[in-house]
């Protein structure tokens, strides 16, 4: 049976939704939004919308342009799963390293001319 990869996204954000929805809802007063990524670097739809948001509320909130702002968080959400997977894979080495404060960096990350 093949399965598209959109309706696979869709499969396993219902899987996950319907596995900790209650809970989180229940327990920590929250609600529960599904990230679903692929090994290739896909996302779900879930996903690609929360990435949206957040960037437009980053890009708002510090005055960076929105593309810029999406692809920063884009690139630093893909290595920071390689860095989890790799830990999970190796075990961790050496000291966690300190979180960069957002609100103070410039996401342009090529110089204007």
């Amino acid at each position: 049976r093949h399965t598209t990869i959109a309706r696979m996204y869709n499969q396993h954000e219902t899987l996950k939704k319907t596995a900790y929805n209650a809970r989180v809802l229940q327990v920590e007063k929250a609600v529960f939004t599904p990230l679903v990524f692929s090994t290739t670097g896909g996302v779900g739809g879930v996903a690609e919308r929360f990435y949206k948001r957040i960037a437009e509320k980053t890009a708002l909130k510090t005055g960076q342009k929105y593309h810029e702002t999406i692809g920063y968080i884009r690139k630093r959400l893909r290595f920071d799963l390689l860095k989890t997977t790799i830990i999970a894979l190796r075990g961790n080495r050496g000291r966690p390293t300190a979180t960069p404060n957002i609100r103070e960096m410039d996401l342009n990350l090529i110089p204007e001319a």
